[in-house]
C-alpha cells in the first residue's frame, strides 16, 4: 500500500496518542503529525508547504478546540487552500453527535465526512484505503 501521511488535529493529547496507536497497529505503512488547535494546523501545514511530500493526505479536524476551533480552521483553510501544493481530504472528527454539527459539516464540499470519536481500526483502514467513510 502507497504510504499515506494523516494529521490529527485535536486539543485532546489522550485522544491524540490513542489514534495514533490505532494507526500503528494498522501496520500500514503512515505517518502521522498532529497540531492542538485550528490555529497551530494553519501555521504548521504552510510550514510543511514548501514540500508537497510533507503535506498529509488526510486531515481529522476536531470541532471543539481553543484558540482556533475546528469551523474556524475550515474558513482560514477555505481562503488560503490555493496556496497548499496539494489537495487535502478534510474530515469532521468529533465527539458531537448534535445535529446541527453534522448539518454544518455538510455546507462544506471541502469535508469529505463526519465521523463520531471514537474512530476505530476499521474506519481508518477504510480512510487510508481511500473507501468511502460517511
Amino acid at each position: 500500500m502507497i504510504s499515506k501521511k494523516i494529521c490529527i488535529v485535536d486539543d485532546d493529547d489522550f485522544y491524540k496518542l490513542l489514534l495514533k496507536k490505532t494507526i500503528q497497529n494498522l501496520k500500514i505503512n503512515t505517518e502521522v503529525i498532529s497540531f492542538c488547535n485550528g490555529e497551530e494546523a494553519i501555521k504548521g501545514l504552510f510550514a510543511l508547504n514548501s514540500n508537497i511530500e510533507n503535506l498529509p493526505d488526510i486531515i481529522l479536524l476536531d470541532i471543539n478546540m481553543p484558540v482556533m476551533d475546528g469551523w474556524e480552521f475550515m474558513e482560514h483553510y477555505l481562503a488560503l487552500k490555493h496556496n497548499f501544493a496539494k489537495e487535502m481530504t478534510l474530515y469532521i472528527a468529533s465527539s458531537s453527535i448534535a445535529s446541527q454539527d453534522i448539518q454544518k459539516s455538510k455546507s462544506f464540499k471541502e469535508i469529505s465526512g463526519y465521523l463520531i470519536k471514537p474512530i476505530f481500526k476499521e474506519t481508518i483502514k477504510n480512510l487510508l484505503e481511500e473507501k468511502v467513510v460517511l
